[in-house]
């Protein structure tokens, strides 16, 4: 007899293949989509099942160009490290550096999207739900996710391009509005004015394109990954491994020697 209380097996739309042929979704990869779609359209229509429209394809290069390149952060410095003592597995030295796409740098998108997400869903309450937000973290003396930079002051550039490039394209909509009343409530309630980050601005402009929060960290994954291996490249031609790892030695176990 049958069990009928059995699941399905579960199953994947997003690639099949044949003896002559390979399926990303419904596209042959051959026939419909090498030479003929970008590497954002076609990811973009794998993760979130539709290709992008001209104006949302120019958001999501912009945020990967800004997320790809943070100078010598501990995402880079983990990759050439990693690198400098694996150099025949450059995929280690840029697995190593991605884990650092975290909450505190370079994935704060994630936490600074659930907080726009609050104010959009209170609806005609949005500007009272941001100030409860800013009085929240300003109670509990944390930084709120989206703002803050220790050199970008009193504003960082890259929100500001940002922003304005959503503005131009058409794509700056309620996500915005509810970073711009934040940042409002944030200056409110800490007295002085806080730099919205290029996180904060690139949570408000995915999100006005129909990114999910859960899924924002992902684009900071794929950008930094092209990031980190330029570091790697760099790590070729100039190595610097043994560097950082003689000035972290010397600085911290160089206190400790007898005088």
């Amino acid at each position: 007899m049958a069990n009928t209380n059995a699941k399905a097996a579960p199953g994947t739309k997003l690639c099949h293949y044949t003896e002559h042929a390979v399926y990303y979704g419904e596209d042959d990869l051959v026939v419909d989509l090498l030479g003929r779609a970008s590497f954002v359209d076609v990811f973009m229509k794998q993760t979130f099942g539709r290709a992008p429209s001209p104006a949302e394809r120019q958001i999501v290069e912009a945020v990967l160009v800004t997320l790809m390149e943070h100078g010598m952060t501990p995402s880079a410095i983990a990759s050439r490290m990693i690198y400098a003592s694996s150099p025949e597995n450059l995929q280690a030295g840029v697995a190593a550096g991605l884990l650092a796409v975290a909450s505190q740098f370079v994935g704060t998108m994630e936490p600074a999207a659930a907080l726009l997400d609050r104010i959009v869903a209170a609806g005609a309450d949005g500007l009272a739900e941001a100030k409860r937000i800013a009085s929240e973290f300003r109670a509990g003396r944390r930084a709120v996710p989206g703002f803050g930079h220790h050199l970008h002051r009193p504003d960082d550039p890259r929100a500001i391009a940002l922003l304005d490039l959503a503005r131009e394209l058409g794509t700056y909509g309620q996500r915005c509005a509810a970073l711009a009343w934040l940042a409002t409530e944030v200056d409110e309630a800490a007295g002085r004015h806080i730099t919205i980050n290029a996180t904060g601005a690139i949570a408000a402009i995915l999100g006005d394109i129909g990114i999910p929060a859960a899924l924002m960290r992902g684009f900071a994954v794929l950008s930094r990954a092209a990031g980190l291996i330029a570091h790697i490249a760099e790590e070729q031609r100039d190595p610097s491994g043994r560097f950082i790892w003689s000035l972290v030695d010397d600085a911290m176990t160089g206190a400790l020697s007898p005088t």
